[in-house]
Order: C-alpha cells, then structure tokens, then sequence
C-alpha cells in the first residue's frame, strides 16, 4: 500500500476538517459481516436488521468491512468516553517487565515517554480503581498518579 500525502487542495481540505473537527470516541472492528454473523450464530440477514437499528440509533457507523462503535452506543453501555490517565515512575532496571506487564491490563492505550514518568496510561473511567489495584501489585512501579477528565476541549 503506498503512502500518497496529499498536497495542494486536498490537503487544505484535510487540515480544515481537523480544524473544524471536534474529538470524538469511537472503537472500531475491522471485521466482515458473515464473520460477525457467524460469532453471533445468526444468519447475515438477522445481523443486517440489528446493525440498521443500531446505525439509526446512532450507536454505531459501517461501512466495507468496519464497524465503529460511536459515543453515543459507548455512552449506552455505560463507557465513559471521558478517559483517566495514570501517570507511571518505573524502576529504571525493571522497565522491560514492567511494561510487558503494563500492556496485558484493561487499559484503552499506553504510551512510553521521557522525563518525570516512564509511561502514560489511558484508561476507561469506570476501570480506573481497577487498573490501580493491577498496577499496585506490579514490581518495579516506583508511583503512579491519576487524573480524570472531565470534558474535552478541543
């Protein structure tokens, strides 16, 4: 798959959606829809009935071979779309491990950085107290410090 930048107006138009944009949540599966069928042992025909509720709804968006799971059908299951992120100082010698450990947790995403932490983990609110306990029990986390967030701004 090559890699084509687009220049010119197109690109202007790239940037101007990103400008106007606003951030949003969404999960997406890149799954084909006789194989979800087939998870779900129901016929295509079944899955296409409650896939059109759902997309009517707004719970989620499809296209060829994606599903995504909008805000508002995260919102519906009780997922905060508002994450935590939990700050973390690890042993300089036990770093290896412990982000090996680190990515095993129910955690949305983990990010390795330079200067007072080691790493940044973005996590589900409603898994915050969770996440914590897991972390707590892991050799080689020197501190963590947790911040929930509360509205998205830009």
């Amino acid at each position: 798959m090559s890699k084509h930048i687009p220049t010119g107006r197109a690109f202007h138009l790239l940037y101007m959606l990103y400008e106007q944009g606003r951030p949003v949540t969404t999960y997406t599966l890149d799954v084909k829809q006789s194989e979800l069928a087939k998870q779900l042992n129901i016929s295509r025909q079944a899955l296409n009935v409650h896939l059109r509720k759902l997309r009517n709804e707004g719970c989620i968006r499809t296209g060829r071979g994606f599903i995504d799971v909008t805000e508002k059908g995260l919102n519906m299951l009780g997922i905060s779309v508002n994450p935590a992120f939990i700050f973390v100082k690890i042993s300089p010698l036990k770093r290896v491990g412990v982000y090996q450990t680190i990515v095993t947790l129910p955690i949305q995403r983990v990010f390795r950085v330079v200067g007072d932490m080691d790493a940044i983990l973005v996590v589900e609110r409603e898994k915050l107290d969770e996440t914590l306990k897991n972390l707590a029990s892991v050799d080689g986390i020197q501190d963590t410090r947790s911040y929930v967030t509360i509205q998205t701004l830009k």
